[in-house]
């Protein structure tokens, strides 16, 4: 799949196939993951694959809108070092997992990391150092369902030179 294509076709999958990932397919997800763009390039990410269906269920109940994770046959945890721009940096990170899980025929849902009560309790479940924060999580499988595609028009959020106003929503 080309980028333009995942970039179009791309939805929030919610519904899991009972399919395991093999591992040289998240392992190249995670390897896109790390070559997203970063400030001033100090890549302060660290990624935590998370297979074992009882992490994932713990994970999962602990979220608030991600029970969806325990299905799922892969949750990856987004972290990133306590750094000026580490909600973008992990956020750049995470839209690449998004786009190269889709283009490998996986489904994802980007569930939110930052300022959840979560993220501390995930954090130590992972055993990852203080010093790094949850960004997202985002579980990973085989769609048994995809979504139709619900976005606003170009036309409702394209400004030439400066905003006109809203003509949509």
């Amino acid at each position: 799949m080309d980028a333009l294509t995942a970039l179009k076709t791309r939805r929030s999958v919610r519904v899991y196939q009972d399919k395991p990932i093999p591992k040289e397919v998240l392992e190249d997800i995670i390897d896109c993951a790390r070559l997203a763009p970063t400030a001033m390039n100090r890549q302060p990410w660290a990624f935590v694959v998370v297979t074992e269906k009882e992490t994932r269920q713990r994970i999962a109940a602990w979220t608030d809108f991600g029970q969806h994770i325990a299905q799922a046959a892969a949750c990856v945890a987004v972290f990133c070092e306590d750094t000026k721009y580490f909600l973008e940096d992990g956020s750049a990170a995470t839209q690449n997992i998004l786009l190269a899980a889709w283009a490998h025929g996986i489904g994802s849902c980007w569930v939110a990391g930052d300022k959840k009560a979560y993220a501390e309790p995930i954090r130590q479940l992972l055993g990852l150092p203080e010093h790094y924060k949850l960004v997202s999580l985002i579980p990973l499988g085989y769609p048994a369902d995809v979504p139709p595609k619900d976005k606003r028009p170009l036309a409702d959020v394209l400004h030439w030179e400066r905003y006109r106003g809203q003509t949509g929503r």
